[in-house]
Formats: C-alpha cells, structure tokens, sequence
C-alpha cells in the first residue's frame, strides 16, 4: 500500500488528468458528456487496476498509462452504451472494437462511431487504443500472453453487447450465448459466468506477467485460468451485489437476481471467494493475489451503499464473519480512503 500511495495513484491522477483534457475537446456534446462522466465517476476503476503496477515498479511507466487507457476505454464505452442514443447490437459491438484493437498492437484504426449518431470526438477514442497499442509494444513478454488477453476481452464485448440491447432481449440473448459457452466454467451459474466476463482484472494481470521477458505460454495460461473465472467472477458479482437496489430503479439487468435466495446467494459468493483463492494459490506471488480478492471484499462490503440495502447488509455481515487479517487491515483502510479521498 506504501507503493501505491506513493508511486501508482499520484500517476494515475497525471494519467487522467492528460486524459481529461483530451475529452474536453470532444466537439460531440453527447460523447464530450459521457467521456468527462466515466472519468469523474470511475476514478477509482483505473485506481484499482493500476494496482497491478504496483508489483513490478520498474515497470510502471508502461503499466500505467496501458491500464489507465484501457480502462477509460472501457468505461467510457459502457457510459455510451448505458445512456446509448441506440439499443443496436452492431453499434455497441463495432464500438467495443476498439477494446480489441486496444489489445492488437497491429491493429489499424477504423471509425469506431459508424453505425451511431454521435461521431465527432477530435481523435479521442484513437488516442486511448493508440495509447495502449504502443504500451503493448514495449512488454517484452506479451507474445505469451496476447491470446489470452484477446480471449478474455472477446468474451467481455460480448457481454457488453448483449447486456445493452433491448431490456426484453437481454436475458436470452445472455443464456444462448452462455451454452456456447458453460463447457468453460461448468461449476458456474449462468449468471456467474456472464458476470466473470466482466471483469478487467484479468487483462490486467496478464499485462503485468507481460512485463517478464522470459514468461512462457504454458505460464500465461495457468495466470489466465487463475482468474478466469473465479477471481473476475467475484469482482463483478459484488459490483452488481450493491447496485441491486440502483439498478431495481434504473430498471438495468442486474445478475445477483437470479438466486432464488439471500442463502443461496450467500452460499454461491463464498463458494466463488474459496475458489478464487484456491486459484491463486498456484501461481507465482500467491501472497499479492490473496490481497487482491480481500481488497476486492473490504473495497465492495464497506460501500455505502450496502448501509442503504437490508438484505445487501444482511449478505455482507455474512460474507466478512471472521475475516482475515488482511481483509481487516483493507476495511479500515478502505474507509478511509473513501474519508480522505472521495468524500470531499
């Protein structure tokens, strides 16, 4: 946590900052609007991310700016496709090409804005990818890893494209493309499955393990089976677990209403935190992955939305009954970030 105070979020503050600036230039109303909101609100998401940077320093001129600018793309585009001009499934997928391409340093550029209304952004979406792409470049291990990497970001542009179209189509959409894909992850409820695709951890890792110029495949794909899907699953269950209440108004799909139970659910996010320990423990730095998922619980079950949700509170009390040392030292910590640094 020394490192991090230290070296990543003040270089993360700079990286967004840069970024910030570039979207006050988008000419588009609607996409200057939704680029400024994704930065103001989700600071935290690339604050979380560029964690990852924090385990290898020397890297962290790289890192940073390729978890920052990924990550802004992503949130950036599931603003656009939340408060979408369309609900047209070809728009939300050319759009999210741009997180392929991100991921592709050969990859050549296109009007990721084509098929939609709003067009003008002044470079700005290019500017992230580019970004990115040249990031990539300079990791000497990413050959090992770049499969891996698209495999993970394919199946979260699928998410993302089917959780964004017509409210009354979502849901099958999401369980036919679930039987392509339930032979991955036999032990999960559809739900968790969708859910463990959309997470960025994993990329974020694999670019970290990116940074060995030794790394090997049989090595990127023991780090991807680690947190695919157990860790990224656990990431977004406890996302949608406090939204549920923001999400039952905005009328949004949310994946924690699919248990029949506060048991059952309660039962399935402590079987998904054990397996994602279980994965971890098989690679290398087991001990900074560990930290990861309980900071994952302290950061999701101290928000102040679980004080506003009965059964959320209920589920929380439950989930962190005899935590940890470490989860401890990240629910005090945690608290007062939020005290010091977003509750101004």
């Amino acid at each position: 946590m020394n490192r991090v105070y230290r070296h990543i979020f003040p270089g993360v503050r700079q990286e967004l900052s840069r970024i910030k600036m570039r979207a006050e230039e988008i000419p588009d109303p609607e996409l200057r609007t939704q680029a400024l909101a994704s930065i103001a609100s989700k600071q935290f998401h690339c604050e979380g991310g560029a964690v990852y940077a924090a385990a290898n320093l020397s890297m962290k001129e790289i890192l940073i700016p390729l978890i920052v600018s990924y990550q802004t793309i992503s949130d950036y585009l599931d603003n656009l496709c939340d408060r979408s001009t369309s609900m047209d499934a070809d728009d939300f997928r050319l759009l999210h090409k741009s997180m392929l391409d991100a991921v592709n340093p050969d990859a050549k550029l296109v009007n990721y804005y084509a098929l939609r209304n709003e067009q003008e952004d002044e470079g700005y979406l290019h500017s992230l990818v580019s970004t990115c792409q040249s990031c990539l470049k300079r990791l000497p291990g990413y050959s090992a890893v770049k499969s891996h990497v698209q495999d993970l970001v394919g199946l979260y542009v699928d998410l993302q494209v089917y959780k964004h179209i017509k409210p009354e189509l979502r849901e099958q959409a999401l369980l036919d493309w679930w039987e392509l894909h339930k032979q991955r992850t036999p032990a999960l409820q559809w739900n968790e499955f969708a859910a463990a695709t959309g997470s960025t951890l994993g990329v974020f890792m694999l670019f970290l393990a990116a940074t060995d110029p030794h790394l090997d495949d049989v090595e990127a794909s023991s780090i991807h089976a680690s947190y695919f899907p157990h860790v990224t699953g656990l990431h977004i269950m406890l996302d949608y677990l406090i939204d549920q209440e923001e999400d039952r108004q905005g009328g949004d799909l949310n994946f924690c209403n699919y248990y029949e139970s506060e048991n059952e659910m309660i039962e399935r996010f402590a079987y998904i935190v054990d397996e994602a320990r279980n994965d971890v423990s098989h690679i290398p730095a087991s001990s900074f992955h560990r930290m990861i998922i309980e900071g994952l619980l302290a950061l999701y079950l101290t928000d102040p939305k679980v004080s506003e949700q009965q059964e959320v509170r209920s589920v929380s009390k439950r989930l962190l009954r005899n935590s940890p040392l470490t989860r401890r030292f990240f629910l005090v910590n945690t608290k007062w970030i939020r005290k010091h640094m977003y509750e101004k």
